[in-house]
């Protein structure tokens, strides 16, 4: 999540244009768009990379293992289908909110005030659900951004671990390098000012990308006869691949803030708009890794590609400290979003007055990277960690919430012919409800089996 995420995360929506947030009955006239006064809009070409670079983390290093959960047929033709389902809902998601901030008569919404004002105008049975829908949200959205951290931890202590081990006779298990990143993660952790956090964000891109070459150049050497590979994978093994798959794909954070900093959010979507341009070449590019990937690994496949490179060969030991460094930058912002959310929303309201207002923040943020060091060192796996928090939190986020609440906005008088908006939504929630499951299930089984067994590393 970038810092355009970061900062209009939690923006009032009366910030941009003072407009009073009332229902009118000429909100068909009023257009939230023009009344936006974002301080440096971003250009459709800035607004399209910014999406790439929220895209693309540790997640397209997973994709070889995805496929190897999903089959390398069934994958490719899967992924294809996800990367379309989410372009859909995230389509779905934006044009609620603009109809939202229409009646609403205000320029920009967040994602849990939206839900609310949704639930609230939706269907009976639905209203009683309004007041808790903002908590419900920001817990998503917490955990979710805590997930992607203690992805982050196992993902940078793995890795040196990989290269430390060429070097030292001393073999420290994985849970000693964890321990050895605390520090450094929670000084990066501590970081109250995002500007700060901007040149060194921008080396992790620079970084990130230049690592996608040494990654071709690896797996495009000696492919194994493709019919090696198996087209299908299990059903069991499914909801692996779907979980680490939406981790991969799904951008609902970063989204909603690129759209809302646009200078002309009218071209954000369309068929040719900044979305549907940056999701294809995004899920292009998460194809051709997963499918090249599982082509020439198989089943050792492993949770980062990286991890499959030659270990003796300076190049592969390069790329993964390299990778490691942009990982633990990318930390610092990762980590900066459920302060944020706690912080502002739950936690300030009770220290009115307090003169430790700026200690208390500090302890949050401590206590915010304990928590995720504590997960990491329960179950440092990798893979399981990736699948989860996207099949658990994302399947929610993006799938299901968007389809409630185009439900609730459309309701009663504008569900199409046939109910046909209705039927569409309740199978879009059916579907991210299953997949939540189904998911989390397969995954919280998959830990327990390894916790069991003593196969964590």
């Amino acid at each position: 999540m970038d810092e355009e995420t970061l900062k209009l995360r939690n923006l009032g929506s009366d910030k941009y244009g003072g407009v009073e947030k009332e229902e009118s009955s000429g909100s068909d006239n009023y257009d939230p768009h023009l009344y936006r006064k974002v301080e440096h809009p971003t250009t459709n070409t800035e607004t399209l990379i910014h999406l790439l670079k929220g895209c693309l983390g540790t997640g397209i290093l997973a994709m070889p293992e995805a496929f190897k959960n999903g089959g390398l047929l069934n994958g490719l033709v899967c992924t294809f289908l996800i990367g379309a389902l989410c372009t859909y809902c995230l389509h779905v998601l934006v044009q609620a909110q603009y109809e939202l901030c229409k009646r609403k008569r205000v320029p920009i919404l967040t994602y849990p005030e939206s839900m609310k004002i949704a639930l609230e105008s939706g269907p009976q049975c639905l209203r009683p659900f309004a007041k808790f829908s903002p908590l419900l949200v920001d817990f998503f959205l917490i955990i979710y951004q805590l997930g992607i951290c203690c992805v982050y931890i196992v993902f940078v202590a793995k890795n040196i671990k990989a290269v430390a081990d060429e070097y030292t006779e001393n073999d420290l298990s994985l849970t000693q390098y964890i321990l050895m990143t605390f520090i450094p993660f929670v000084l990066i952790n501590c970081i109250r000012n995002l500007k700060l956090l901007a040149p060194f964000s921008t080396l992790a891109n620079v970084i990130t990308f230049a690592s996608f070459g040494v990654v071709c150049y690896y797996v495009f050497q000696d492919l194994p006869d493709i019919s090696e590979r198996p087209a299908f994978g299990t059903l069991y093994t499914f909801p692996l691949f779907f979980g680490t798959t939406l981790f991969a794909l799904e951008a609902v954070g970063v989204v909603i803030a690129l759209e809302n900093n646009m200078k002309t959010p009218k071209g954000f979507g369309g068929y040719c708009g900044v979305l549907n341009v940056g999701m294809i070449f995004v899920t292009v590019l998460y194809v051709g890794m997963g499918f090249i990937g599982y082509w020439k690994y198989g089943e050792d496949s492993a949770a980062s590609i990286t991890l499959n490179f030659p270990k003796d060969e300076i190049l592969a030991k390069s790329i993964r400290i390299l990778y490691s460094v942009a990982i633990f930058i990318s930390y610092g912002l990762q980590g900066y979003v459920p302060v944020e959310i706690m912080w502002k929303t739950y936690i300030l309201k009770h220290l009115e007055g307090s003169n430790r207002l700026m200690l208390w923040e500090y302890v949050l943020r401590v206590v915010s990277v304990i928590l995720t060091f504590v997960l990491a060192l329960t179950i440092p796996l990798l893979g399981l960690f990736i699948s989860l928090f996207g099949a658990f939190c994302l399947s929610a986020l993006g799938i299901a919430f968007p389809a409630i609440m185009e439900l609730c906005v459309k309701w009663p008088d504008k569900l199409g012919p046939g109910y046909v908006v209705l039927i569409k939504d309740i199978l879009l929630i059916i579907f991210g409800v299953t997949g939540l499951l189904a998911g989390s299930y397969s995954c919280i089984s998959e830990i327990i089996d390894k916790l069991s067994s003593g196969n964590v590393h």
